[in-house]
């Protein structure tokens, strides 16, 4: 029996989902890919595989309760050195990357400004998160003094 293989392009146009959506569904172990080449496959098990685990919800676009307010801020952080500013976005990054479903659609922009001796971060997203990442924040600060 011979297996059937799509593309990245090839399950978006069926799911109805970006393309990036589904590389990062790939990256995040969320959808069995195999590498072939340059490019990402899917065999027609693992698409129905991951069908089958999330009929009818699409969760970047399901919207939860904490998503009915949504909140941006920015957060100017006083530092030392580069290597200071360095240490904090980088556990900023690694908060986020590894972000839980309660986090939502959310994002965080973050500015080195050198001759100003700060870091600059900008958090969107829905109560749950931003409450999250000021007390993460805040306990990063705390360190530095």
């Amino acid at each position: 029996m011979q297996e059937t293989y799509y593309t990245v392009e090839q399950v978006s146009k069926m799911l109805d989902i970006h393309p990036k959506t589904i590389q990062r569904y790939i990256r995040e172990g969320k959808l069995r890919a195999n590498k072939i080449g340059k490019s990402w496959r899917i065999t027609g098990h693992d698409l129905s595989i991951f069908a089958e685990n999330n009929h009818d919800r699409n969760p970047d676009i399901m919207e939860q309760p904490q998503d009915k307010a949504i909140v941006s801020s920015v957060i100017d952080i006083q530092i030392h050195d580069f290597d200071e500013s360095a240490r904090i976005v980088n556990m900023l990054t690694a908060a986020l990357n590894c972000k839980p479903r309660e986090y939502g659609r959310s994002t965080m922009h973050v500015q080195h400004l050198e001759h100003e001796n700060k870091v600059r971060v900008a958090l969107w997203g829905n109560i749950y998160f931003m409450k999250e990442m000021l007390e993460l924040i805040s306990v990063v600060t705390e360190d530095l003094n």
